[in-house]
């Protein structure tokens, strides 16, 4: 179990799963630059987060619901929670009550992307987070949610199975580890690094094997004054 001091963000599952060193540059390093895909992103998780929370139906949405888990050792803040009304002629106690509202509810995770899916599983891992997060709050089984990419307007289903859900605390033990160790991988120049909002700050094709980005630059900047000095 870890202390509240310990949490780290759930977006960074993500980030590792994309690339540990990105990972690195952001929570170790605290570097950040935005490119148009980053600043679209953070328009779009703003938006979503400002709507209230309604009910339609058997179906209560709760927008930017805040999630944490002491045991994985994450927080972060969910896009949408659609709590959805389980029928009332059910066998055995199931979901969750939600104050003011009669019966029992059932959470599905909602989170939102600007683009399409991805070939890897950096999306459904964060989304698997929240749900971690969540039957550890609420003491219930949330076994799928979904991801709404809005280029293609569409919602992708997620079922989280145990493959992925074993994935999702792996990756979580290794944030944690990555963060702890304080040293920030080399640099690897992929094409996926041209789209990469850190491209210039990571500088993959020239940055030294065992130097971090901020080392480079620090001796890049002290050459640079040298020559100045002449």
């Amino acid at each position: 179990m870890y202390d509240e001091d310990d949490l780290l963000p759930i977006s960074a599952l993500s980030q590792l799963v994309y690339c540990e060193r990105r990972c690195a540059l952001i929570h170790i390093e605290r570097l950040w630059a935005d490119n148009r895909f980053t600043a679209d992103g953070h328009r779009l998780h703003d938006r979503s987060h400002d709507q209230q929370a309604e009910t339609r139906g058997d179906v209560r949405s709760v927008r930017g619901l805040r999630v944490r888990s002491l045991r994985l050792g994450i927080w972060g803040q969910a896009d949408v929670v659609e709590f959805r009304r389980l029928p009332s002629d059910e066998g055995a106690p199931s979901g969750c009550e939600l104050e003011g509202l009669p019966g029992r509810w059932q959470p599905f995770p909602v989170e939102h992307k600007r683009g399409h899916e991805k070939p890897d599983i950096s999306d459904e891992a964060q989304l698997c987070a929240q749900a971690l997060c969540l039957e550890e709050m609420l003491g219930v089984t949330v076994p799928e949610g979904a991801i709404f990419y809005h280029e293609p307007r569409r919602r992708h289903d997620v079922v989280f199975a145990p493959g992925l859900r074993d994935q999702t605390e792996a990756l979580a033990a290794r944030l944690h580890e990555l963060i702890r160790g304080g040293v920030t991988p080399p640099a690897r120049y992929e094409r996926k690094c041209r789209s990469c909002s850190l491209l210039d700050v990571c500088l993959p094709k020239t940055a030294g094997q065992r130097r971090s980005a901020q080392q480079y630059l620090a001796a890049s900047l002290a050459s640079l004054n040298e020559e100045g000095g002449e």
